[in-house]
């Protein structure tokens, strides 16, 4: 054993010579943790910084906005979706990104103020918060009409709304008072703007009178609401049976050149209006209702129509006039028509959802022919041809009057959903009356998920 007195016995020799190995091997790692601390002392003084210290140059400009009070589009999503895709990164990649950062612009204080003070910490005003937006047109007598649908949607929809209300000048005052009378902690879930009616192109009172009063007033909507990206629409007589939001999905689900969406007229086509009796062109086999209608208003009004008039295509505003002067003597339902002609031409800009988003009496009335219906229930439903306020299909009218009576303080199960229940044994031998389970299902759901989230909540409270 090299530099080991040989006079000794072996066993000293051997443990002599295990003494010394264990303090080389403790001074090599002294000395090795002396390097590493210079080294990064050394680093952070010239701003060089470790890959797990740094953070992307937009992440740390934003995080200047918001101390400076300014508005930003950061949000603790974003900033893990960033910290995700550095992890996927090589590990010498990230760290040239982090070095590269901190050379340019960067400081220890700033990077551990933006870590502490909003990562760690979010405000919640800096959190955006999505709205949803819906619009609804309102002539005549329809004031409690859409009062009550904009009060089903208010009773179960989870994100905010912001209700675009166009209205005759007789009918925004009115409106105005009903609403701001509702109770605080309803008024708190959506924000509302009253419009007059108008027409961009066009003779407004040929507009007018085209269908029922205002209804064309839907096809300037992309025209008027220019800083709208994306909007609901529906008729006045339209009822929510459960969230708004889950509409609300399908918007995702459009494809590149999807710019709309709406349920067909009819599910089956020999007994659909359009295909038997249309004198235009019209949307696949049965045409589609327009009373329920997702539209991407950014899309509508970048996009050119093909349409059988200009073979370069025309934008929405300057198709809609001379669609209608060519059209006016062959159409019988006004605006949805002239919807039916544009994606007839256009039917890769529309997206189609299930008859369960805008189930009319057409479906059961002539015996049930919504599958979707029978299955899930119905999601959104569409009194037309005034069931709501006569005796003709009294299931839809029981389903009406108890959201239209129902206070907002009351018990949602107690004083809704068991009034709906009792109410429709009465219905039960009329013809839409006799599926129960389509106009029940989905609200019974509804109902049960609007509890659990209110319980749910006061738990998390009371903690």
């Amino acid at each position: 054993m090299s530099g080991v007195p040989t006079g000794l016995p072996l066993p000293q020799q051997v443990a002599l010579t295990a003494m010394r190995i264990h303090c080389r091997v403790v001074a090599i790692a002294a000395g090795f943790g002396v390097f590493l601390l210079l080294y990064f002392l050394g680093s952070s003084s010239s701003g060089g910084g470790g890959a797990g210290d740094s953070l992307p140059l937009k992440e740390v400009g934003e995080a200047r906005e918001l101390e400076e009070g300014g508005e930003s589009s950061w949000s603790p999503s974003s900033y893990l979706e960033n910290e995700a895709k550095l992890a996927r990164k090589p590990v010498a990649e990230v760290g040239k990104e982090s070095r590269a950062f901190n050379r340019g612009r960067g400081s220890v204080n700033t990077r551990r103020n933006f870590q502490n003070n909003v990562v760690r910490h979010v405000p919640k005003h800096s959190r955006v918060e999505e709205v949803m937006h819906l619009a609804v047109v309102a002539c005549g007598n329809r004031l409690d009409e859409t009062l009550t649908m904009v009060k089903s949607a208010l009773l179960f929809s989870q994100k905010k709304i912001k209700f675009h209300i166009f209205a005759e000048d007789a009918l925004a005052p009115q409106f105005k008072e009903k609403l701001n009378q509702w109770p605080h902690f309803m008024s708190t879930r959506f924000q509302y703007r009253i419009y007059p009616i108008s027409f961009s192109v066009g003779d407004a009172d040929e507009w007018k009178k085209l269908f029922k009063p205002c209804a064309a007033q839907r096809l300037f909507l992309p025209v008027i609401l220019k800083d709208v990206d994306s909007l609901l629409y529906v008729d006045t007589d339209v009822l929510f049976l459960r969230p708004m939001d889950d509409i609300w999905v399908f918007l995702k689900a459009f494809n590149s050149t999807q710019l709309a969406a709406m349920a067909p007229e009819h599910e089956v086509p020999k007994i659909g209006w359009y295909s038997r009796f249309a004198r235009h062109p019209f949307y696949g086999d049965t045409g589609v209702n327009s009373g329920v209608m997702l539209m991407n208003l950014t899309r509508i009004r970048s996009t050119l129509f093909k349409n059988s008039m200009i073979l370069s295509g025309l934008s929405w505003e300057d198709l809609l006039h001379p669609l209608y002067q060519k059209y006016k003597n062959h159409i019988t339902w006004g605006d949805q028509d002239l919807l039916n002609i544009i994606f007839h031409y256009n039917p890769e800009c529309l997206f189609i959802f299930p008859c369960q988003w805008n189930y009319r009496p057409d479906h059961c009335m002539y015996g049930s022919n919504c599958k979707t219906a029978e299955e899930e229930g119905v999601s959104i439903l569409h009194g037309n041809r005034g069931v709501y306020h006569d005796d003709k299909q009294p299931a839809f009218k029981v389903m009406y009057d108890a959201i239209h009576d129902f206070p907002f303080e009351d018990n949602m199960f107690q004083s809704l959903f068991y009034p709906i229940q009792t109410k429709f044994l009465d219905t039960v031998n009329t013809l839409c009356g006799r599926i129960p389970q389509v106009f029940l299902k989905q609200i019974e759901k509804t109902m049960r998920k609007v509890f659990e989230e209110k319980v749910v909540r006061k738990v998390r409270r009371d903690k």
